[in-house]
């Protein structure tokens, strides 16, 4: 079977190696999500040393399919403290983001892993390469939030 190839929408090749993130289009923001899921995940923040792990357990507007959220435009609707990631505030929120996310990488001068879709050419290469969350998650309304911790993961790394 044969990955379908993402839609470029007219993107510049290699546009996230040569434009800062805080001069990127709004498309091109965009398209550097990966599609992980991995920030869909709730997470645990240790209060003493500030320490995030990742928990299986997703946010109710997860889809662990398609590895997106089923209302992303108007998921401040159903999620109000879901954050919306931009250049402005990017730098408070690097420290609960995945290890592998586009975003953090470029932010910390890091390459893309050439699984990322942006250079595969494929939006299936990230789950293809294991890094996705794709039918790993439970949802959040089957799992008692004083029970998250029973379902703690490693980041899936490259």
């Amino acid at each position: 079977m044969t990955a379908d190839p993402i839609d470029r929408g007219g993107l510049r090749p290699r546009y996230w190696e040569t434009t800062p993130l805080d001069r990127m289009t709004r498309p091109e923001w965009e398209a550097l999500c990966d599609g992980c899921g991995k920030c869909c995940l709730n997470k645990l923040e240790d209060e003493e040393t500030g320490e995030v792990v990742l928990t299986r357990v997703a946010c109710r507007l997860f889809d662990d399919t398609t590895c997106r959220c089923a209302q992303y435009e108007i998921r401040h609707q159903f999620v109000p403290e879901c954050i919306t990631l931009s250049p402005a505030n990017l730098d408070r929120n690097l420290y609960w983001m995945p290890e592998t996310c586009a975003y953090k990488l470029l932010y910390q001068g890091k390459p893309l892993y050439d699984w990322h879709p942006l250079i595969s050419g494929t939006a299936e290469s990230v789950h293809d390469a294991g890094v996705s969350m794709r039918q790993r998650t439970v949802p959040e309304f089957e799992v008692a939030e004083d029970d998250w911790e029973d379902h703690l993961i490693e980041e899936p790394l490259p």
